[in-house]
């Protein structure tokens, strides 16, 4: 009867370490993916609900004709509108080729003061693609065109 009491609170003892070790891989990573989990916004949510400025998160829409403007050496500003509302963007740096008025981008980065400063700007990396958070918000927008209408 010893026996039987003896492997039942071992097999306890193990469930009880499995579940705490699980519960604490589970935090860990949770703990180690905090920045590196980024929301996505379109223009209309963050004027709808402007985010924290220490918020980083992701911001898509199409670049807005003729809002391009060069400053001091590699900074840049212009627009991004889903069709219903329009953030201004500040970024330092390169933009990509394929980066022009009318097309698609995904920007990350955080909102300050009205203006959406990016650490880091995605372009559509061909002329078929858009991302996909940018096509729902286009969508919802009632401005989103396929490309492939016309084929």
């Amino acid at each position: 009867m010893a026996l039987k009491s003896l492997k039942k609170q071992r097999r306890i003892q193990v469930v009880a370490l499995a579940t705490v070790a699980l519960i604490l891989s589970t935090a860990l990573i949770g703990y180690g993916m905090r920045d590196g989990i980024n929301f996505f916004r379109s223009p209309s949510q963050i004027m709808a609900e402007p985010p924290s400025p220490n918020e980083t998160f992701r911001i898509g829409g199409l670049v807005s004709e003729g809002s391009i403007v060069r400053g001091q050496g590699s900074t840049v500003s212009f627009s991004v509108t889903d069709g219903g509302a329009t953030v201004p963007v500040v970024y330092t740096g390169v933009l990509p080729d394929l980066f022009t008025e009318n097309e698609g981008m995904v920007g990350t980065g955080r909102y300050v003061d009205g203006v959406f400063e990016a650490s880091e700007i995605l372009a559509k990396h061909d002329e078929e693609y858009m991302p996909a958070e940018v096509v729902d918000a286009l969508k919802e927008q009632g401005i989103y065109k396929d490309p492939n209408a016309g084929s």
